[in-house]
């Protein structure tokens, strides 16, 4: 079976790498024949840092499926148009909005220093920042803080574009149109049913729409609508999160 992990309130918290109990229990899951499948918001470039290097190499899905690496290589990428990216540059002016944008590996920054999603930008030092017209292609942007990030949100669907709100941070995660978790786990040649997915936010939707089966971690209310298991977000979340896995090793875990 192919299992895929967001990760980011998922499996690793607060910004740090997914821990050797979790890590142990992926490689566990890889020695009994199944498949381990990264998806997450970050893009590859950051998502690196917080898992085994053991997994390097595996199927990776970043930039909430804009990015896909395999054998340590971007072997897929999907990027904003010319006009939509021109669209999105007078917004972001019109709106004095700060952001991170990404290019396939580089990136753009202007928010505030002190902002938990700086800490969390290029943390090995494996990219360089750049200035945003030095960036040649760029397949995320996320909008952190502007004059009013329910209209940045709203004029960027009135675009086409793919766009999830985390309103627990206050931020605005725009992808290229048609893009999402889901479209990135068929472009690896994985179909509907075909995975055991797990997730936290709303960018997970439509992973877990299509999953055979789908766990979520902690409480999201758009989410827990496609979510078969829920296990809390609490001091117990790391052993329930092993526990559940054992069960699928050991094929106790009913997915009906």
């Amino acid at each position: 079976m192919n299992f895929i992990f967001d990760l980011d309130g998922t499996i690793c918290f607060k910004g740090k790498p997914v821990t050797k109990h979790i890590m142990d229990m992926l490689k566990e899951l890889e020695q009994n024949g199944h498949q381990v499948i990264f998806a997450s918001a970050r893009p590859i470039r950051d998502l690196l840092p917080v898992i085994d290097q053991h997994f390097h190499s595996i199927t990776l899905i970043g930039g909430n499926g804009s990015l896909i690496s395999k054998d340590g290589e971007i072997i897929f990428s999907r990027a904003f148009s010319p006009v939509q990216l021109n669209a999105m540059k007078k917004m972001i002016e019109t709106y004095e909005a700060t952001y991170l944008i990404d290019g396939e590996w580089n990136y753009a920054y202007t928010g505030d220093p002190a902002h938990p999603i700086k800490s969390r930008v290029d943390p090995d030092g494996l990219a360089e920042e750049v200035q945003l017209e030095d960036l040649e292609q760029i397949v995320k942007i996320l909008i952190l803080d502007s004059a009013d990030q329910q209209q940045v949100a709203s004029e960027a669907e009135k675009l086409g574009l793919r766009v999830h709100r985390h309103h627990g941070e206050g931020i605005v995660d725009i992808s290229p149109p048609g893009i999402d978790k889901w479209s990135a786990i068929q472009e690896v040649g994985i179909m509907e049913k075909e995975y055991i997915a797990f997730g936290n936010d709303a960018n997970d939707v439509e992973m877990f729409r299509h999953a055979k089966y789908a766990v979520m971690i902690g409480d999201h209310e758009e989410l827990a609508r496609y979510a078969d298991a829920v296990i809390p977000l609490d001091e117990a979340c790391e052993q329930a999160i092993v526990d559940r896995l054992s069960e699928f090793c050991a094929e106790k875990l009913e997915l009906s």
